[in-house]
């Protein structure tokens, strides 16, 4: 809700119909967007920076895989999902472009964000983290789960096995770029992923590499 006066929501409704993005149904019968907004937006979505970076080396990164890549950006203690790149097998692991990181102690993508801050923010966020079981294998003690940040941090990429999701495994790792911390994740159904790991994680690493380097994606 924009919680604006009727005046000024009629004044912006007026311009942009003047403007050509929006037409009105019927006489009262409320306002639809044209597809000049769709243009706007594609516009918008074609020369972002950080999907031009991002989007060929990704892809192909899934198509090396064929499993589920997704890439966020870091804010503050969240994170969320720019770019995602679905496999081609129905089983598969889902997330939305818009959509937050489902945790924060118990993701790969959530180990990789508090991996990336300084000790103290880490320690702090770890001390107000509220360390649920998700499943049987969620690290529910600040303990264990710094211990798990910090091997991540020395192989340099972050592993959920079946912590956050019965069947699902996880694999992420952080880049910064522009003084933003970024986190490109792999996922799967356990079954599928577990046995190419090795090769995952050298891919994965490689891209946040080349991703941090600002080399072209092509």
């Amino acid at each position: 809700m924009l919680k604006i006066p009727a005046s000024s929501c009629h004044d912006v409704l007026r311009a942009l119909q003047e403007r050509g993005y929006i037409y009105e149904l019927s006489p009262r019968g409320g306002y639809y967007p044209t597809l000049k907004i769709y243009e706007v937006a594609k516009t918008i979505a074609d020369f972002d920076p950080v999907l031009l970076r991002a989007g060929t080396l990704l892809r192909s990164l899934r198509d090396t895989l064929d499993e589920s890549v997704l890439l966020a950006k870091v804010i503050g203690l969240n994170a969320v999902y720019l770019l995602t790149f679905e496999p081609t097998h129905p089983l598969r692991f889902l997330a939305r472009v818009g959509d937050s990181v489902r945790s924060l102690y118990a993701t790969s993508a959530g180990k990789a964000l508090l991996g990336s801050l300084g000790e103290k923010d880490r320690n702090a966020a770890l001390a107000a983290a509220k360390l649920s079981a998700l499943t049987s294998n969620t690290l529910t003690t600040p303990g264990a789960l710094r211990a798990d940040i910090e091997a991540g941090n020395q192989r340099g990429w972050h592993l959920n096995r079946e912590e956050s999701q019965e069947g699902v495994t996880t694999l992420s790792a952080s880049f910064s770029w522009t003084s933003t911390v970024y986190i490109v994740t792999i996922a799967g159904p356990a079954a599928r992923l577990e046995p190419k790991l090795a090769m995952a994680s050298t891919l994965l690493v490689e891209a946040c590499r080349q991703l941090a380097d600002g080399k072209p994606s092509s």
